[in-house]
């Protein structure tokens, strides 16, 4: 599996621009992380809650929305993340608060090159657990 960045994620949610979605194309085979480093306020933001949600779906495929961010000028305008990672796609989506709110993140990409190689390193695997266990040295 070859290991790929993509552009790093930039984008600021407003009192007009309230959402941004992230997505990958639909017929890319490869596998996506996108991790949430730092959500800021900007210049222009007032003192008041700015929260922030992720939109994302869960294993039974429903939509589901967590707050990540709850920023306030006088108190909290910066919160580090430590690289929050999400599955594509997702939505941030500012849910009070007029902003502006500054989200950075990154995108990894990880390429799958050959599915019968991969295949192989899970029958090695397989091989090495049948292996008998190493018996202590007679004295």
């Amino acid at each position: 599996m070859h290991l790929g960045f993509g552009p790093p994620l930039g984008c600021e949610l407003t009192a007009s621009t309230k959402s941004y979605t992230f997505q990958v194309d639909e017929e890319d085979d490869s596998d996506h992380i996108l991790a949430l480093s730092v959500v800021c306020l900007t210049d222009g933001a007032k003192d008041e809650c700015n929260v922030v949600e992720v939109v994302g779906r869960n294993h039974e495929n429903k939509e589901i929305a967590v707050p990540v961010a709850n920023l306030k000028l006088s108190c909290q305008p910066l919160l580090s993340l430590d690289n929050f990672k999400l599955q594509p796609p997702v939505t941030f989506r500012l849910a009070a608060g007029s902003g502006p709110v500054h989200l950075a993140g990154w995108h990894r990409i990880m390429h799958r090159e050959d599915a019968s190689f991969e295949e192989d390193d899970d029958l090695s695997e397989e091989d090495e657990e049948e292996l008998p266990p190493i018996m202590p040295a007679k004295k």
